[in-house]
């Protein structure tokens, strides 16, 4: 058996990478000047759409893609209301996370007892015989390893490609984008629509990679968590990913403490990660508010935002 640190982070790795996906797609949404508190309930479509494909078709990857356009459909109409319509971008995300609730809710009840062909831990010869980081890091399913990659490949298109600055402009100084004769609404409109894409993709990952099952409410709180560690993060991809397996961790500590038969009470350890969500925003908030784009001082100031 590990030890409890190697089973807790590497449970945490298992149990982040949901949190890490929608963490980096809510980061490329905030960069452009949207928040998206409907980052749970794309969490949750991808859920139910990856997990119900992958047991219709014995597909995995097409639960994924499934996720992914789930995802990107539910946030299409949280853009569309904030980004067209003007509405609040706060509400607006509340609204759209009921309405996954009342879908998931209502559709899933099929899948109840649906089984799959899951995504398999793919242990990387070599690298899985590193002490200590081998069974961390190494020991996980394709889909975590894809994160890996993500994380890089997110901070270079933010911060090293030329649409990166077009996309932080949109969220800094939108009137200069404009100015510049770039349209804003179709960047705002990708990042919004490709974040929820990432998110469902985590939920996707969280059903056929992780529990293996689907249950109604199964995110359990992870999408708001994701939004939590990229406030704190600074919306750094590297940051967020650092964050997103430390609640990932947070996670993991329960069962693998149950699993020793240390008596601690259960709802204690249930809290732990989101008590842990509540005292890193009261520790950071002010010092990421200062950081946080022009777009998102607007919405959280409640000023018009656009």
């Amino acid at each position: 058996m590990m030890d409890l640190a190697t089973e807790v982070l590497a449970g945490g790795v298992r149990g982040g990478t949901s949190i890490l996906f929608a963490g980096l797609g809510e980061t490329i949404s905030e960069r452009a000047g949207v928040v998206n508190l409907g980052t749970e309930g794309n969490l949750l479509v991808g859920a139910l759409a990856g997990y119900a494909v992958a047991s219709t078709t014995g597909s995995p990857w097409a639960g994924v893609i499934a996720g992914a356009v789930a995802g990107g459909m539910l946030s299409a109409i949280h853009a569309y209301f904030v980004l067209d319509r003007k509405t609040n971008q706060l509400a607006t995300g509340l609204v759209v996370l009921f309405l996954a609730l009342g879908l998931t809710s209502m559709f899933g009840v099929a899948y109840i007892k649906a089984t799959i062909n899951p995504f398999e831990a793919l242990t990387i010869p070599g690298l899985s015989s590193i002490p200590f980081l081998g069974p961390v890091l190494f020991d996980q399913t394709i889909l975590t390893y894809l994160v890996y990659v993500l994380v890089p490949a997110t901070w270079w298109l933010l911060f090293r490609s030329r649409w990166g600055v077009v996309l932080r402009a949109a969220g800094e100084r939108s009137n200069v984008l404009a100015t510049y004769g770039h349209h804003v609404l179709p960047v705002q409109y990708l990042a919004v629509i490709g974040g929820g894409m990432l998110a469902g993709i985590g939920g996707a990952q969280l059903s056929t990679a992780y529990t293996n099952a689907w249950y109604e409410n199964m995110t359990q709180g992870r999408g708001f968590i994701a939004v939590a560690v990229v406030i704190f993060a600074g919306r750094e991809p590297f940051k967020v990913a650092a964050g997103s397996l430390l609640f990932g961790a947070a996670l993991a500590l329960a069962p693998a403490l149950q699993a020793r038969g240390i008596g601690i009470n259960q709802f204690a350890l249930d809290v732990v990660p989101y008590v842990l969500t509540i005292v890193v925003l009261v520790v950071f908030g002010k010092r990421m508010a200062a950081q946080q784009p022009e777009g998102l001082k607007k919405v959280f100031e409640g000023a018009p935002a656009g």
